[in-house]
């Protein structure tokens, strides 16, 4: 009589690979805390014992894991969460679980952890304009979607805030102040939402015929830490400009700090305007005026155009752009004479 044979188990698997049945489980479904080499050599345990994990066996038909990679950056950034949040609840309301990525392996091996069938589909926050980890993720197979970022030279979908414009009416409503001496505290220039704001804030002020000196302009990253020591070079200027652009809120909301710290009054004595519009931007404390990104709306585009990606791969890629709000609080006021 024939014996039918025993399947494969994840114990066996960790048995022939030389490690725990923990590691086993976070190999096959691509963790990427598990180095290259461990998750290759279970691989090759599972390939040759025949071994199925039972989820991937639920989903044999379809070849579909149900699961969406967010590659996120840090994410005491509190833009990043306020974004994350709507995406995964878009995803659920589709079906679909989702597994954060830290953006740290933007090489061979993080490529390999998106790109080993553990996930339908990828979006990723914080690309910066060099990167080709995108790409290279799409060009293995895997849809792909960009979402508040963008990439210089790219074919796919894409969620974006027309940041341009936005910056365009920061730009107008400090010129509508009477402000002349204007500064800007800029974000890094790898990024696209820093370029392209920046570019519609300089050549808005163009329009007006006031300048952006390089003395006015500081930058470095976009965090609180950025907007303080902003303040402190500008306010260290023989002449210290009467309103400042911060390319994020998060940057503008160190930037208050600071003008608190040295004594001036935001919207009294100094002119402050932010970008992205999260929570903390409407807190009494700051009352920031700063233009709305539509998190919520950014995150839905981004989630729809990757459920459509991953329904039909060859569709003809596209680029949704949510039209940016200027919201007044009270960080603005006109320039005393």
């Amino acid at each position: 009589m024939n014996r039918r044979r025993r399947s494969a188990t994840s114990i066996d698997v960790a048995r022939a690979a030389g490690v725990s049945q923990s590691t086993v489980s976070r190999a096959l479904r691509g963790d990427p805390s598990v180095s290259a080499a461990t998750r290759e050599r279970v691989e090759e345990a599972a390939a040759s014992l025949g071994y199925v994990p039972m989820e991937s066996g639920r989903n044999l038909s379809t070849r579909a894991t149900k699961r969406v990679g967010i590659v996120a950056p840090d994410l005491t950034n509190q833009f990043y969460p306020e974004l994350i949040e709507p995406m995964r609840r878009a995803l659920d309301r589709g079906g679909f679980r989702t597994i954060l990525i830290p953006a740290t392996d933007q090489d061979e091996q993080g490529l390999r952890s998106l790109a080993n069938g553990s996930v339908d589909g990828v979006i990723f926050m914080n690309a910066l304009l060099g990167d080709q980890l995108p790409n290279l993720v799409a060009a293995r197979g895997v849809p792909t979607v960009l979402v508040n970022r963008e990439l210089d030279q790219t074919s796919l979908d894409t969620s974006v805030v027309d940041n341009y414009g936005g910056a365009q009416l920061v730009a107008d409503l400090i010129v509508s102040l009477g402000h002349e001496r204007i500064a800007a505290i800029l974000g890094p220039s790898s990024t696209s939402t820093s370029r392209d704001r920046e570019a519609g804030f300089r050549m808005q002020l163009a329009d007006h015929g006031i300048p952006l000196p390089s003395e006015l302009m500081f930058r470095g990253s976009f965090s609180h830490e950025t907007g303080s020591q902003g303040i402190d070079a500008l306010l260290a200027l023989r002449k210290p400009p009467t309103a400042i652009f911060c390319l994020n809120d998060v940057v503008a909301i160190g930037a208050l700090s600071a003008l608190h710290r040295h004594g001036y009054t935001p919207g009294k004595d100094v002119t402050v305007v932010g970008f992205d519009d999260i929570s903390m931007a409407s807190w009494d404390v700051f009352s920031l005026t700063t233009v709305r990104c539509g998190l919520v709306t950014l995150a839905k585009s981004a989630v729809e155009l990757l459920i459509k990606r991953i329904a039909d791969p060859s569709r003809e890629h596209t680029r949704v752009v949510t039209a940016p709000e200027l919201v007044l609080r009270s960080s603005h006021g006109p320039h005393h004479r």
